[in-house]
């Protein structure tokens, strides 16, 4: 396949993330405070977009609590420093099996709820995107299966574009990029789309080059993409995705490090991306002009356009 190397790239910062990263650095952000601050801080690096979790505060555990969101959205809208919000959707969907002997019931953890509860802070915040995790997938370890069934892909998809916010196609396998094409023909998608390519997250599809490659060959042409590699392949990514013709994306929920030994910041980690992508030669795109290539529309504090 032919190096096909956009002009200009943006990047999105995934900030915090739902793993169990709180206590691995300290520089991961658990209250809606710190998360708007780092995001914040990303987007002063370079960074058009902010892809945001939240967090318990006490705990730093993953939550899907509205206020969270409400209050980490209201703090980057409030600030002076512009940025794209991407909000994640791809929680309550955790089905945890009981056991190889005896799966059903299900076991702790099992964070199972319907399509209009998985969506209540997209539509109370209304961000400019939110993911859209298209399909499932045997997700880490164990018995813990990330559960997005066509039929639920379909309810959400219909929500998020009557709400009128773009949907990130998260696509952690070949597969899932398929029902995504499948969902514009059925029109509960709009073309063009926008795509991340999730590389390397077990088990998904695998950290090669090869099998982003064959993801990238099937997006359609006119639709956007990003990808991401996690740990040490972050910024090999970086490279990857924009010789692919492709967007980044870095941020500490991927990757906890600048280098060996040294934690990074996201704002580090922004910067050193923002660095790779104009020494390969395109030009970083600022939250305006990402807007301008989307079709987002930027919204003020209380979520109006």
């Amino acid at each position: 396949m032919p190096l096909s190397m956009p002009s200009e790239v943006f990047v999105t910062c995934a900030v915090t993330g739902s793993g169990q990263t709180q206590d691995r650095s300290p520089h991961v952000p658990r209250s809606p405070q710190q998360i708007a601050e780092s995001a914040l801080a990303a987007a002063r690096a370079g960074a058009a977009a902010v892809h945001l979790h939240v967090r318990d505060p006490a705990t730093g555990a993953p939550s899907r609590d509205p206020a969270l969101y409400r209050e980490c959205v209201d703090r980057i809208r409030d600030a002076d420093t512009d940025v794209v919000i991407n909000l994640t959707a791809g929680m309550g969907g955790d089905l945890i099996l009981g056991g190889t002997d005896r799966p059903l019931p299900p076991g702790p953890g099992t964070d199972m709820i319907g399509a209009e509860e998985r969506l209540i802070h997209i539509a109370d915040c209304l961000p400019e995107i939110c993911t859209l995790d298209c399909g499932t997938m045997n997700f880490a370890e164990n018995d813990y299966v990330m559960t997005n069934s066509p039929g639920m892909l379909r309810e959400m998809g219909r929500r998020i574009t009557a709400l009128g916010v773009l949907p990130e196609i998260e696509c952690f396998d070949t597969g899932h990029l398929w029902f995504a094409r499948q969902l514009v023909d059925e029109g509960v998608l709009s073309s063009p789309a926008l795509v991340q390519l999730c590389m390397g997250v077990p088990w998904g599809a695998p950290n090669d080059l090869q099998t982003l490659q064959a993801m990238v060959a099937n997006i359609p042409e006119g639709w956007t993409f990003s990808a991401f590699g996690l740990g040490r392949h972050q910024m090999p990514y970086v490279a990857a995705a924009v010789l692919s013709g492709g967007h980044v994306r870095v941020g500490l929920e991927d990757n906890l490090w600048l280098e060996r030994g040294r934690l990074a910041t996201n704002a580090d980690l922004v910067e050193k991306a923002v660095t790779l992508i104009e020494t390969l030669g395109p030009r970083v795109m600022g939250p305006v002009e990402m807007r301008e290539k989307l079709g987002l529309v930027k919204r003020a504090p209380g979520g109006r356009p």
